[in-house]
């Protein structure tokens, strides 16, 4: 038995996909490069009420503290001793970057305090204390 191509066959074996494959990449490349990023605490508080709050351009750390007084960076809790080495490791990668700590309007004032001085003894000065205005 033979076997005969019909024009529809050999029609789809010819049509080239190179062209269609590099447009994805391209749209791909694009979006990834356009993309903004955002970082987070790791942790939902509820943020205190505050008149004068303004809204900041995204940080590029956030230190979040719950009502419990645990402390949360890039989705890891750790340890008020540790949050000067964090800051100074990611202080160094990005030298203008800014701190905001978000604390929950439970949390207690010291540990709040605690944080912004460690943050300060990294080298910080550009520190912001996340409030909201409604």
């Amino acid at each position: 038995m033979r076997h005969t191509h019909s024009k529809q066959e050999t029609a789809a074996e010819s049509v080239n996909m190179t062209p269609l494959i590099d447009m994805v990449f391209i749209l791909l490349i694009f979006f990834l490069v356009t993309a903004s990023f955002t970082k987070e605490s790791g942790i939902d508080v509820d943020r205190p009420t505050a008149q004068t709050a303004v809204r900041e351009e995204q940080g590029s750390m956030i230190i979040g503290i719950n009502k419990h007084g645990e402390i949360w960076m890039e989705n890891q809790k750790i340890e008020l001793r540790a949050v000067r080495a964090h800051v100074e490791h990611n202080h160094a990668q990005n030298p203008e970057g800014t701190v905001i700590i978000l604390a929950d309007e439970n949390a207690r004032t010291g540990t709040t305090v605690e944080v912004l001085d460690q943050v300060r003894l990294a080298g910080v000065t550009n520190v912001s204390i996340a409030a909201s205005n409604e």
